[in-house]
């Protein structure tokens, strides 16, 4: 008598293989990555975080005003005691901050290589907003997608790690950054497919998809990347990355190359997921549909999602450069040399070829999935078969 596989076993362990894996990948690449990590300097400051119990008072000081705080303090070694912290708000210096209220939680600061330092607050605490909203999301994901969810937070969370823990030191160390950016699309794009489909021709066809169309978001952007002549000086930011005392200096070209293909990489797999789940519904419910035809409906369906996932990308990155955008067309600075600049070109660049990513993606994905979905053989006309069910319980026929 032979044995039947058990589909759960060998979802199971293709879940904890991937799971390994993953903690493999981040583990063994964080110390590749770290090779050659410049040793900076401890910071001189540490900074706790406290609860304004009482203004104990509040001056007027030339172009501002200085206000002395009692604090509860929330962590660290004196965690429990009350310190006096001073804040000081000048008028001219932007962002103003707003007075500290009884009630309010700050962050505070000292430093810690003067005996004789006073406390000075920092900032007001924010992170715990942020992280109930994110609480609230994990549990909503959780609600909805149920064992999927929970698949959806594993892969987001290697996702970061991957990115946090070994691109980020990889590009500080001077390492090659095309080729780290790759191999984190790589990572992340097979670690995903396997935590939320396991291994199944789904996640072939939508891997394959996805991979091709950031292929091709990765050539477009070197091959633009020398037609437009850029320098990856966009921002600021860029300025004091090549300020950064490192052993190679950062290649700030590299990082659009990075920024690029990584943005494009969530809209491209969102695109190829829908494309192959919905064809194999599709090949599901209606066996005896033929691979032209599934192709035309995965198109048909891609059409769709380009016309929202295009505007998805352009606005996003239009949104990310608004505020300089807003700048620029305040102070009278004409059009043309506004879609010159080189940080609105680069961001002009994301969205276009992230959308030809998409594109490529579609019907790559869709020819996959015809090519690889199984089928049946019609057994009738198919005018003849079962009436379908509708959604109000009605039935209507093909």
């Amino acid at each position: 008598m032979v044995k039947r596989k058990n589909p759960r076993r060998k979802t199971a362990l293709v879940y904890i293989c991937t799971i390994l894996f993953s903690i493999a990948y981040i583990v063994i690449g964080r110390n590749i990555a770290m090779q050659g990590y410049p040793n900076w300097e401890e910071p001189s400051t540490v900074s706790y975080r406290g609860r304004v119990q009482e203004v104990m008072s509040q001056e007027e000081i030339s172009g501002g005003q200085e206000l002395f705080l009692s604090v509860k303090v929330l962590d660290g070694p004196e965690k429990g005691s009350i310190l006096s912290v001073r804040q000081t708000i000048y008028e001219n210096y932007y962002p103003v901050q707003e007075m500290a209220e009884p009630g309010d939680k700050i962050l505070f600061y000292s430093d810690k290589n003067r005996e004789d330092s006073e406390w000075l607050m920092l900032e007001y605490v924010r992170s715990d907003g942020i992280l109930i909203l994110g609480c609230a999301f994990a549990l909503a994901v959780l609600v909805f997608g149920r064992w999927k969810g929970l698949n959806t937070l594993v892969s987001l969370g290697f996702t970061c790690l991957a990115v946090f823990m070994v691109f980020i030191p990889s590009v500080l160390s001077g390492q090659n950054i095309y080729i780290w950016s790759i191999v984190t699309c790589l990572y992340t794009i097979i670690m995903t497919m396997l935590l939320i489909n396991g291994v199944s021709k789904k996640s072939f066809a939508a891997g394959a998809g996805c991979f091709s169309g950031v292929a091709m978001a990765g050539i477009l952007t070197v091959i633009m990347d020398w037609a437009l002549g850029l320098t990856g000086m966009t921002t600021e930011d860029a300025l004091y990355l090549q300020m950064i005392e490192v052993a190679e200096p950062i290649n700030l070209r590299a990082i659009v190359f990075a920024a690029i293909i990584i943005g494009a990489m969530g809209a491209i797999m969102d695109v190829a997921m829908d494309i192959a789940s919905s064809l194999q519904e599709l090949r599901s419910n209606m066996p005896q549909i033929g691979a032209r035809s599934l192709v035309k409906s995965g198109m048909n369906i891609g059409r769709d999602v380009m016309g929202t996932m295009a505007n998805t990308l352009v606005l996003a990155y239009i949104g990310s450069s608004l505020s300089t955008t807003l700048l620029m067309v305040a102070y009278n600075v004409e059009m043309i040399q506004l879609f010159n600049m080189e940080m609105i070109i680069v961001e002009l660049l994301q969205a276009i070829v992230g959308s030809f990513g998409i594109l490529l993606a579609i019907p790559l994905t869709s020819f996959i999935c015809a090519a690889i979905y199984p089928g049946k053989k019609k057994t009738a006309p198919f005018a003849e078969a079962a009436p379908v069910p509708d959604a109000l319980g009605s039935t209507f026929e093909e």
